[in-house]
């Protein structure tokens, strides 16, 4: 199984300078993919996705990178232009992970709706792929007229589509090269849901999972539980990775032994010491679980 790294985009200050600190941590230390989150209207500072995986590519030029489009707040064409212009820039192959978003105020911001997001990712990702294999598009749905993209990669360019539902988990069989389950799915959810995918008739499943992994596992399990306490993003001890690497390891082969091919990692929301001795500890275990 491989193991990839997500990295955080919200931090209080220096966002941009952990992040890229992280990101060459990470690719010294074995992951097999980086890729980086979308949100919009943020009351706190966010990094925002293509400027800065535009910006992490120069610490990761040699395997799989990408970013997050809730896709229902782009319009395809600037999408499609973004993404060819990243994988045009990028050496390896490029990641669309897709996910259809939530809150209205996200939504209200871009003066739309959450309740035709799932008629909009629909018709946008088929867009967006045209785009980029060239083709001049229309689109009545999106009032495109004479619709292209300049700049494109012909490296390949590949899908990962998130959700939870019966109709996500079609769309990812449908229109994506794999499936990307949220932080909240645990190992028997995951059973149950690649289960439903593949039947549906997908193949590859992947994974996020936040974590906290250092080599006094104690000391993992304290820090972690405070948070957990606190309502960290709403996720349960079941649902994360925490511990020293040999517990890491056992709970990572758990999500291979049902199926995952890739477990993403991103690290929970600690200083920064800590989220470099989580990357620094699992980035190695790449290709060695399950």
């Amino acid at each position: 199984m491989r193991i990839g790294v997500s990295i955080s985009s919200t931090h209080p200050f220096n966002a941009p300078q952990l992040m890229i600190e992280r990101a060459r941590l990470a690719h010294e230390s074995g992951f097999s993919s980086l890729t980086i989150g979308d949100h919009h209207n943020m009351a706190a500072p966010y990094a925002q996705n293509t400027p800065m995986l535009g910006r992490l590519l120069a610490e990761w030029p040699d395997r799989p990178a990408g970013c997050l489009f809730l896709v229902p707040l782009w319009h395809p064409l600037l999408m499609a232009e973004q993404i060819g212009t990243l994988a045009a820039t990028h050496t390896d192959r490029f990641i669309v992970q897709t996910a259809i978003g939530y809150g209205e105020s996200q939504f209200a911001a871009f003066g739309t709706t959450e309740r035709t997001r799932g008629q909009v990712i629909d018709e946008a990702i088929p867009a967006v792929k045209r785009l980029l294999a060239g083709e001049t598009i229309d689109s009545d749905f999106f009032d495109i007229v004479g619709g292209r993209v300049g700049l494109r990669s012909d490296r390949p360019i590949e899908w990962w589509i998130a959700g939870g539902s019966q109709v996500a988990l079609e769309r990812a069989a449908r229109l994506g090269d794999a499936w990307y389950g949220q932080p909240s799915v645990d190992v028997a959810t995951g059973r149950r849901l690649l289960e439903a995918y593949r039947t549906a008739g997908g193949q590859s499943g992947i994974v996020r999972k936040d974590a906290l992994v250092l080599e006094d596992g104690d000391s993992a399990r304290s820090v972690a539980g405070e948070l957990i306490a606190a309502g960290y993003r709403g996720l349960s001890t079941n649902q994360l990775i925490i511990g020293s690497p040999d517990d890491a390891a056992e709970q990572l082969a758990a999500y291979a032994s049902v199926g995952f091919d890739e477990v993403v990692i991103r690290t929970m929301s600690v200083p920064q010491e800590l989220a470099l001795e989580t990357l620094a500890l699992t980035g190695v275990m790449n290709g060695t679980i399950g």
